[in-house]
């Protein structure tokens, strides 16, 4: 078979992974999945959400043996508008899985009140079965373990700050509304449940028996929480969140 060319234009922030280059060709000597010249460039398939081939919509699973232009569009605003019927990824995920080097993202998101499954010590493997056998998406900064064809639903984190992390998830599953800060656990994700204070009275420190009566405890771990003095650091925390929000929606309104 003869060696042909095929020259991908990425848009939108798909350039991240590519050093700013909008266009890439790439020789190829026998007919090869588009999900595996996408990724060759570095893209994982998870990050893409419209490809058209010859300005055709295509899928991952299609083959290219020609002379072909491929457009690769990230998840953006143009869903709506640039054939929203073959779009690739969904932002209808409210449940995720984190890889090890994530934990203060995780923090963040489970305070928000989002389900996010965290073992710091977990292998790939683990996290791709998590991942694929309860439909989660799995954040990550491993783009090659993003890679794997068994993985539906992934995004990689480009931040590494933990602030920026929280608003790209956000953002890119379309979370900023329905949260529900202070309804999970921060240590195992289990949803907390109001408690009785008799139920609890034992378990607490002298002082938070007089001063607190509201209380709440994990159905996972068991862990109890009221409105002590940490309860001030985490709801400021929030209000950072919601404004990182807000000036995100401000730009992306003017942009």
């Amino acid at each position: 078979m003869s060696a042909f060319t095929v020259r991908l234009s990425f848009h939108g922030d798909l350039r991240f992974f590519l050093r700013s280059r909008p266009v890439v060709e790439r020789s190829l000597a026998e007919r090869s999945s588009i999900k595996d010249v996408i990724e060759a460039c570095g893209v994982p398939h998870t990050e893409v959400d419209l490809i058209l081939v010859n300005g055709r919509p295509a899928d991952f699973a299609d083959v290219v043996g020609e002379e072909t232009a491929v457009d690769v569009y990230a998840v953006d605003a143009n869903r709506a508008t640039l054939f929203p019927e073959y779009r690739l990824q969904t932002t209808e995920i409210h449940s995720f899985v984190a890889d090890g080097h994530l934990g203060k993202l995780v923090r963040d998101l489970r305070l928000l009140g989002l389900d996010v499954l965290y073992e710091r010590t977990a292998e790939d493997r683990q996290l791709l079965a998590l991942a694929t056998r309860e439909g989660r998406a799995l954040l990550t900064r491993d783009r090659r373990l993003l890679m794997h064809a068994i993985l539906r639903h992934g995004y990689y984190v480009r931040s590494q700050q933990p602030l920026r992390q929280t608003v790209e998830v956000l953002r890119r599953f379309e979370l900023f509304s329905g949260l529900a800060p202070f309804s999970r656990c921060l240590s195992c994700n289990a949803p907390l449940q109001p408690v009785d204070k008799s139920e609890v009275f034992d378990r607490l420190e002298p002082l938070t028996k007089i001063y607190y009566e509201r209380f709440r405890r994990c159905g996972g771990c068991g862990q109890v929480y009221w409105q002590g003095s940490h309860f001030d650091k985490l709801q400021a925390r929030v209000e950072e969140i919601r404004a990182a929000m807000a000036r995100e929606t401000e730009q992306s309104r003017t942009s």
